[in-house]
């Protein structure tokens, strides 16, 4: 008699994504449970500071007992986790792990501050100031690789715009002037860059690299020969803060969101207006086909070598602009290599929010609370490298591209010249 073979279930990619995303679920719950909770005692008391440091609008603190919020947290995970194995989360897994990693982060700083205090609302300011060169830079990246050039020029455009800004500031007592100055020199290496990359298509990597060490090379040379000797070439002062009347006034969300500086607030108007072009617009929808498929786009009539230098000039602009942010809105001064590479932090949000303005906002944003955390953690007397904690968003990306999170969707001619036939 002929034995019967039982066909075995099939597991697809959507079912080992869930396990996998379920398991996440736990690991993290299990983390906070035995890497918290174990070393936190039930007496200790954890406090929140809710008023940013040079705010008038006083919120009280909010205290937490430690040891009872960590097992909260970990047992609020735990039950995702568990659903999340048992039938998953569906369309919603990425918003429940986002979650989850929420809690994680806040049960980290209910156990890095217990028994002491944690200005939190002052961390959340610090961290949306640190974020704005980081968004601003990826939406620059947004804009050239949505139309099929990658760019990672970023860091050099970032860094001679902070270097022109702080310079044509200077001269001119203009910090409107500087600013357009940091603006024009980023579409100056921009213009460099697309004819390399569209006109005589050039490696778009390599275009790139040349302009960063060109940039590099440059505002060294210029800083060291100039700027170190002068001091009135390299006093530009820095936009005052912008308090928006009524709104500023609002209890912990005023001081945070309509309090700051122009920066701030440019970055959020561009962030949507550039949303709404990119995916709400004919414009939007004619830059995105070339990035996808340039000669379909060019067979409809959409000349793909005009539509690629315009999203390179904005993109220029837009991280010249970013540049600015460091001498005319942080620092008061160039001093040399000062972006620190955030361009390339800057490509990494970009990568990590999947080619879209928002998600950038996001990633940035997660950037900077990390690059604001780490200088916390040494005042709370933290026994945590901060060295681990500014490479976990890297960390994070690296899984957004291994697909575990949702694989990211970069456009289909993302890179590639187009020869014109």
């Amino acid at each position: 008699m002929a034995a019967i073979t039982v066909p075995q279930a099939w597991v697809g990619p959507s079912t080992t994504r869930q396990r996998v995303m379920g398991i996440v679920f736990l690991f993290l719950a299990f983390s906070i449970w035995w890497l918290f909770g174990r070393t936190a005692s039930g007496e200790q008391v954890t406090v929140f500071n809710l008023t940013p440091g040079a705010s008038t609008v006083i919120v009280p603190d909010w205290q937490l007992p430690t040891l009872s919020t960590l097992y909260v947290l970990a047992m609020v995970s735990a039950v995702l986790g568990g659903v999340q194995l048992a039938r998953g989360f569906g369309r919603w897994t990425n918003r429940v792990l986002g979650l989850v990693a929420g809690l994680f982060i806040f049960g980290f700083l209910v156990w890095a501050a217990a028994g002491k205090s944690l200005n939190l609302a002052g961390l959340i300011n610090t961290s949306l100031s640190r974020a704005v060169p980081l968004t601003l830079g990826a939406l620059s990246g947004v804009l050239c690789e949505r139309a099929g050039v990658v760019n990672i020029a970023i860091e050099g455009m970032m860094l001679t715009g902070a270097m022109v800004g702080s310079l044509v500031g200077s001269v001119t007592h203009s910090l409107w002037l500087g600013l357009l100055g940091a603006i024009l020199s980023g579409l100056l290496l921009s213009l460099i860059h697309g004819v390399l990359s569209i006109k005589y298509k050039t490696n778009q990597i390599i275009s790139g690299t040349v302009i960063n060490i060109l940039a590099t090379g440059m505002t060294s040379y210029i800083s060291a020969k100039f700027l170190q000797h002068y001091e009135q070439l390299n006093n530009p002062g820095i936009f005052p803060q912008w308090p928006i009347p009524v709104l500023s006034r609002i209890p912990l969300l005023g001081p945070l969101l309509f309090d700051n500086n122009m920066f701030v607030y440019a970055m959020f108007l561009l962030l949507a207006v550039i949303h709404v072009g990119l995916f709400f617009t004919r414009w939007g929808l004619r830059l995105r086909s070339v990035g996808e498929h340039p000669k379909a786009a060019d067979t409809l009539g959409i000349n793909v070598f005009r539509t690629r230098y315009m999203a390179v000039m904005l993109g220029g602009m837009m991280a010249g602009f970013a540049g600015g942010y460091f001498t005319l809105g942080s620092v008061g001064r160039f001093d040399e290599v000062m972006t620190a590479g955030r361009g390339f932090i800057s490509l990494a949000a970009m990568i990590f929010g999947n080619w879209t303005p928002f998600g950038s906002f996001g990633a940035g944003l997660l950037f900077g609370f990390a690059d604001s955390l780490a200088s916390k953690l040494a005042i709370l007397g933290v026994r945590i490298p901060s060295e681990f904690l500014l490479m976990a968003p890297y960390v994070a990306t690296m899984v957004v591209l291994a697909g575990v999170v949702g694989r990211g969707q970069m456009p289909a001619a993302d890179g590639v010249a187009y020869e014109k036939e």
